[in-house]
């Protein structure tokens, strides 16, 4: 074979998107978390049954049938596992990256800072989104669930992990270590999903609380996500559907700004 006859490789042309990295990343961690199916994904859900049982069987709700009580918890339930898993799949990839020192592997690809902070949080959504979905087909067999709307449904929760997953993603960022992402996860992810709204509407609270709710990102995403199961709501949906898409956007922009800079990432 003639040295003429050698075919000369080009470069590869990335445009203003680098499209096939993105994907591998999202790839990559997609399988990271289904490899260990059984704790991220089996085992959620089975503590989110149990907290159904401890409050469908173990307390008495006062107003309303069993029926209502049961169509008002379900979606707040989800939400909170939801939420929950999208947080921990970026903020425990992130810091296990950084343990490892792989972390550099990363940085050394292709891929922009928005590309970095897009790629990591999809997974977290993905991750969300398939918990989601397993529990609602795990309560269909326990609960008559009803879907008033389905672009509600599908927004918030896509709203919410994104939300979650983006936190996750900054906290991963900032932690050295295991024990602060469990710091945030539990005097901040924790209250602001048990504070959401998830187990009461905001008219069983004092007054004086309410602002509690209305200061709480969640608060706005649960109450979109059960007015599309059960068609009634506390805050007007015009209203939580940009509250979440402007939330969601800021902290994509905080994200893709610590990725711009390096921060806690180059040496």
């Amino acid at each position: 074979m003639s040295v003429s006859s050698v075919p000369v490789l080009q470069p590869r042309k990335l445009g203003p998107v680098n499209w096939l990295g993105l994907g591998t990343l999202i790839q990559k961690e997609i399988e990271r978390f289904l490899k260990i199916y059984v704790q991220t994904l089996v085992a959620p859900i089975v503590s989110t049954l149990l907290f159904y049982s401890v409050f469908v069987f173990g307390a008495r709700q006062p107003g309303g049938t069993a029926e209502e009580f049961t169509q008002f918890l379900v979606p707040g339930l989800i939400l909170i596992t939801m939420a929950q898993n999208a947080f921990m799949d970026t903020s425990a990839s992130l810091v296990l990256s950084k343990l490892q020192g792989n972390i550099v592997d990363i940085l050394m690809t292709p891929l922009s800072a928005f590309e970095l902070a897009v790629g990591y949080s999809v997974s977290g959504i993905v991750r969300g989104l398939l918990t989601g979905t397993l529990l609602i087909g795990c309560f269909s067999f326990f609960v008559d669930l009803k879907f008033y709307d389905v672009f509600y449904i599908l927004y918030f929760a896509a709203a919410g992990s994104a939300m979650l997953s983006l936190l996750g993603l900054i906290t991963g960022i900032w932690a050295d270590k295991f024990d602060h992402v469990v710091t945030i996860q539990t005097f901040i992810v924790t209250p602001a999903t048990f504070l959401s709204g998830a187990f009461y509407t905001i008219d069983s609270l004092p007054e004086k609380w309410r602002f509690l709710c209305y200061v709480n990102p969640l608060f706005y995403i649960t109450d979109g996500f059960r007015y599309g199961f059960t068609g009634q709501g506390d805050m007007a949906m015009e209203i939580a559907i940009a509250f979440a898409l402007a939330v969601d956007l800021g902290l994509l922009g905080a994200a893709y700004c610590l990725f711009d800079k390096g921060y806690k990432l180059k040496a």
